[in-house]
């Protein structure tokens, strides 16, 4: 009797790797890497199309948003392989994720592969054999409520990038791009940055004592009272700087002199206070919390936490990394209270379970927590010699959190004393505190991290010993410290605290939140300062326009009930047809999307990208980057001075601005051209300094025609080259000699001094050569070999032990011409200027290599004109063909529009551009792409 044979497709070869091991004989598990086809780009439809209503984005607004999609050109080899494999197979399984992506590539897998056999959709929430058996036991259909709902987000993405990001390009700067979620992310970013820059500091001063009883026990007190009112501190003052209570604003001379006066005084407790102390411990993993503590205690970004999280899981590690509940089986839960008993002490662990519940809006999304895989968890140490560097680092937090989950809760008690002083006419009150931990429970495993406070005096004292005072007792003052103090303002949001607000306030899904964030560093918005995020003035010039144009689709409380309306989509309470119609064209007195594009009106791109600084001052985003412009009373033209970079948007106060603008312009008239009459300046410019021949004032270079310039050489000193040196600069290209009836020419480029004969060049020795180099000389260089002369490659900057999981190549950090870069041999990905090259992880590095694949090579302008000229009687030919593709398409596109299952694809035919795709498999990044 014949075996059955059967195909199992997964999302990466990790994974199916890591399948394959459990399954055993009579299956093949192959990998779609990711989706297999999406939405294809509008000037890649079928020329009958584009005129239509799928023209503008892809999908057809006037007939059910029905979306076309095109399986990508670096997927139809894939899509081939596993087409062959399925012909083999007596049966289907679709092992994708069981999320809305995941759901959403099976989907698409079944479009395009056409299934004759049985196709079962199997699904696990961990790789172990156990789950993998109960898996295939337990096969279900495919949720076609989960795949509406990651289409709807798909779609809707696509309508609300492909309306407003135009509009952002024509008034703000190309390339920029808009996105229900990023947009509200970098909004929040911009507006604590907005409350930065409006922040003015406040002074109060404290005094802080050490105090000993007689048994000579010291602790530190700190002052709460002055002459019988309570004393301010940082909480009371308002962002202003403003007192907003009515507590007593210490000075710097009541705080020195009463620091005096306690000089050997001593103080009388006036009461005791004792209360029990009791902690329990944090939940298990989710999503988002997971990446909050990988910020906080591993410093990872999220993309970074998410990308080993799913390297983990794939292989076996740990349970699916994207949930947003923080449950665990049965079976984690005893393996947890087994771990702790045998680690910590029977007593570590509480008589019974503890349970977690969440806030999961969607119960067909919420998997159980992160946890280690399997009914028996790995110790760390166990894996010491599998997992490396941050995999086991991650590894070891994941297991920690979820062992401490199960213990027991940390008790004690806390004590708090309230003292005070009396004597040379003075009168003030002092507390101290302390707790002390009788038993430790769960802070054996673990203690969960803490994002920074913005007022840090109420953490003082936390779990700190306190002797045993009681009421009428003397303590003596063994130091006095008078101490200033200034507020702070709000702080700055670091990937973290981004995350634990997003998801407070309903935006995106935990499972979005590192593409989101990487995607707003990527698009320039945002830069990483350390651990802390800072917007970028292209941020406030975005949100600004947003704010005034698109009120209402970057508000928070709207993009939260968007996504809870997905969540309705995917729980099948929600026709996704009717609820793109409603927030395309609106409904009732809801406008929609395309009357909000089409109300427009007339934009002011200048008042767009000003920010005003004071009354005469303003800054303002420029072609070449920020500027600031002052207004002068009797002058004709403002002053316009270059921001300095690297300036954060905070430190940009009236004050600097006035000093920026009162700096020597570096503009310093060198003297006249003889040859052109035009006066020669040494100027500072964007790219360093140059010089350059002016007009007079109110006359203008004829049309076409630009302003003669020179950058300076490295030697030269803008403060002491002279005009000689200025009409040597202007008058390259010097031109040295003929050779074979070409000119040969010596000149300064982008990379430094180099000779140029026809399409021949040669780098110069030094930057003075280009005016010494005779054409003997240079006959001499033109006939090196072009690489020959060049200078031993350097060592690279960062080298890994391990290949990259692609391409298999030696993975290595390079110095290269433009900057640090990270390669493979096959792939080079710069590295971003906020990173340390010197520092990248692996798995960083490996993420940079994939999302360069994922671009795909760069784009080249090629000379269409050139093209052009070609023979017109190929592009007949092809017009033929194309015409008769097209009736064929377009009837096919006809019969998909009728069933709501039978999806727009463009399939095979689809050879243009292709769509961007995931190569490291399904990631449920595809919200804002």
């Amino acid at each position: 009797m014949a075996h059955t044979k059967r195909l199992v497709i997964v999302e990466s070869p990790a994974k199916a790797k890591t399948i394959g091991r459990y399954l055993g004989d009579g299956y093949t598990v192959l990998a779609s890497v990711g989706h297999i086809r999406d939405l294809i780009e509008p000037k890649n439809l079928p020329p009958e199309l584009k005129k239509g209503s799928l023209g503008k984005f892809s999908v057809d607004v006037d007939n059910g948003f029905e979306p076309y999609y095109e399986v990508s050109a670096s997927k139809r080899k894939t899509v081939a392989e596993l087409k062959r494999a399925l012909k083999d197979a007596d049966e289907l399984y679709l092992a994708t994720d069981e999320d809305r992506e995941g759901e959403a590539i099976a989907w698409h897998l079944l479009q395009v592969l056409k299934p004759k056999v049985p196709v079962h959709r199997m699904v696990f929430h961990e790789i172990t054999k156990e789950a993998i058996d109960r898996a295939k036991e337990n096969t279900r259909e495919l949720d076609t409520a989960l795949v509406d709902a990651q289409e709807t987000r798909r779609i809707l993405d696509r309508l609300y990038g492909y309306e407003i990001s135009p509009v952002l390009w024509r008034k703000v700067g190309p390339g920029l791009s808009a996105g229900r979620v990023q947009s509200a992310a970098t909004r929040l970013v911009v507006e604590r940055e907005r409350e930065r820059m409006a922040f003015h500091p406040a002074e109060y001063w404290d005094v802080t004592v050490q105090a000993a009883t007689d048994d000579a026990e010291s602790f530190e007190a700190r002052l709460v009272s002055y002459g019988g009112v309570r004393t301010a501190t940082g909480r009371d003052f308002d962002d202003q700087g403003q007192l907003k209570s009515a507590a007593h604003v210490l000075t710097e001379a009541e705080a020195t002199g009463l620091a005096d006066a306690l000089e050997n005084a001593r103080l009388e407790v006036a009461s005791v206070e004792a209360k029990p102390y009791r902690r329990r411990p944090a939940a298990p993993f989710t999503t988002s919390t997971l990446q909050q503590e990988a910020a906080r205690k591993l410093r990872f970004s999220a993309r970074q936490t998410m990308s080993l999280a799913q390297g983990l899981y794939e292989n076996g590690y740990i349970t699916y990394m994207r949930t947003d509940s923080p449950v665990l089986s049965h079976q984690a839960v005893e393996a947890a209270r087994t771990q702790a008993r045998a680690l910590y002490g029977e007593q570590s662990v509480p008589e019974r379970p503890r349970v977690y519940t969440g806030k999961a809006k969607n119960a067909q999304e919420a998997h159980e927590a992160i946890r280690p895989a399997g009914d028996h968890f790995r110790l760390p140490r166990e894996l010491a010699g599998t997992l490396r560097g941050d995999e086991l680092r991650l590894y070891e937090l994941i297991w920690k959190r979820t062992v401490a989950s199960q213990m027991a809760d940390a008790t004690g008690s806390t004590a708090t004393a309230q003292l005070r002083y009396d004597g040379r006419g003075l009168q003030a009150g002092f507390t101290a505190s302390g707790t002390v931990i009788t038993f430790r429970g769960f802070l054996d495993a673990y203690e969960e991290g803490q994002d920074a406070s913005r007022h840090a005096d109420g953490e003082r004292g936390r779990e700190r010993r306190l002797p045993a005072l009681v009421a009428g007792q003397w303590t003596g003052v063994t130091e006095a410290s008078p101490k200033r103090h200034e507020t702070l303002p709000p702080p700055r949001y670091t990937e973290a605290s981004l995350v634990k607000t997003l998801e407070e306030l309903g935006i995106g899904r935990p499972s979005t939140y590192a593409a989101i964030i990487s995607t707003i560093v990527d698009r320039g918005y945002v830069t990483r300062k350390g651990q802390t995020l800072v917007p970028t003035w292209v941020a406030f010039s975005v949100i600004r326009l947003l704010e005034q144009h698109f009120g209402s689709l970057v508000d928070y409380d709207f993009t939260a009930e968007m996504e809870s309306d997905l969540d309705r989509i995917a729980a099948g309470e929600e026709d996704r047809r009717h609820w793109l119609h409603q927030f395309y064209f609106g409904e009732g007195d809801h406008p929609g999307l395309r009357s909000v594009i089409d109300d427009l009106g007339e934009i002011d791109a200048r008042a767009i990208n000003t920010t005003p600084i004071t009354d005469d001052i303003a800054l303002r985003m420029g072609r070449f980057g920020p500027y600031l412009e002052q207004t002068v009373e009797g002058a004709d033209q403002p002053r316009r001075v270059s921001l300095p970079e690297g300036m954060e948007p905070d430190e940009l106060t009236p004050q600097t601005a006035r000093e920026i603008l009162d700096r020597p312009s570096g503009d310093r008239e060198l003297g006249v051209n003889p040859v052109t009459g035009h006066a020669v300046v040494v100027r500072s410019g964007r790219f360093g300094p140059y010089v350059t021949e002016t007009l007079p004032e109110g006359e203008e270079w004829p049309k076409g025609e630009k302003a003669p310039t020179a950058s300076l050489f490295r030697s030269m000193d803008p403060a002491t080259v002279g005009l000689p040196d200025a009409l040597r600069l202007l008058a390259l290209p010097r031109t040295i000699g003929e050779l074979d009836g070409e000119p040969v020419q010596a000149l300064n480029g982008r990379y430094g001094p180099y000779l140029k004969h026809g399409k021949e060049t040669r780098s110069l020795p030094d930057e003075e050569a280009i005016f010494t180099t005779t054409l003997d000389q240079a006959k001499e260089i033109l006939a090196q070999p072009k690489y020959g002369g060049r200078r031993t490659a350097k060592p690279p900057l960062v080298a890994f032990d391990r290949p990259d999981p692609v391409s298999g190549g030696a993975v290595v950090v390079k110095d290269g011409r433009f900057g640090p870069y990270v390669t493979d041999g096959e792939v080079n990905a710069t590295v971003p200027k906020a990173e340390d090259a010197e520092h990248l992880t692996f798995e960083r590095a490996v993420e940079l290599l994939a999302i360069k694949r994922e671009k795909g090579p760069a784009k080249r302008r090629t000379a269409k004109k050139a093209t052009a000229k070609k023979t017109t009687a190929k592009k007949a030919t092809a017009k033929k063909a194309t015409a008769k593709k097209a009736t064929a398409k377009k009837a096919t596109a006809k019969k998909a529009t009728a069933g709501s299952t039978a999806r727009k694809t463009a399939g095979s035919a689809a050879k243009k551009a292709p769509a961007k795709q995931s190569a490291a498999g399904s990631t449920g990044a595809g919200e804002d792409a």
